[in-house]
């Protein structure tokens, strides 16, 4: 190849799976995002021909993975053709976690519902409920009735927010 070589870091996602039948070549998903922000994240299919380093990246990798790797970019030529990198090289530049002791059952689960954070904890079934401001919205017998909660709180929002707009149009205007 004639192009210089692209050096990239980047996550792996899920597990490296052989590229053929004897697992002379490799294939992965590498995750690179060159800043914070999701939208500039980029999933770049990746593919490895040396069956040394193809060996290694299938048995010895693991999700979760931060890599750095070396290689030619091939660019579609029809609209068939996916875009893919040629790794030559390729470093782990931080390995994943290993999780030694996992708890059994989760304790408490913190989940989204749209604006809304709901506190879980598995010793109750109570359900605190938050905005994601840190607002408390309050707390709902059961799992159940968190979308009740949230009705009864909105509408609740929705008066004060009235109410200030009433106040508004009931100014007078000083006599002249």
């Amino acid at each position: 190849m004639d192009t210089e070589p692209i050096v990239l870091d980047g996550l792996l996602e899920e597990p490296s799976v052989p590229g053929g039948l004897h697992g002379s070549t490799a294939r992965f998903r590498l995750t690179v995002s060159p800043t914070d922000e999701r939208t500039d994240e980029t999933l770049l299919p990746c593919g490895i021909t040396d069956p040394e380093l193809a060996h290694a990246v299938i048995h010895d990798l693991v999700p979760g993975d931060t890599l750095r790797v070396t290689g030619h970019l091939h660019l579609p030529r029809t609209p068939d053709e996916p875009m893919w990198l040629a790794v030559t090289t390729l470093a782990v530049l931080e390995t994943a976690p290993l999780l030694t002791d996992p708890a059994p059952d989760p304790t408490a689960v913190l989940e989204r519902f749209g604006p809304y954070l709901c506190y879980l904890d598995a010793d109750t079934p109570v359900v605190e409920v938050f905005t994601e401001t840190g607002q408390p919205v309050g707390t709902a017998p059961d799992p159940d009735k968190i979308g009740a909660l949230l009705d009864v709180f909105e509408e609740r929002q929705a008066d004060q927010r009235g109410h200030v707009s009433d106040a508004d149009q009931h100014v007078t205007e000083p006599p002249s």
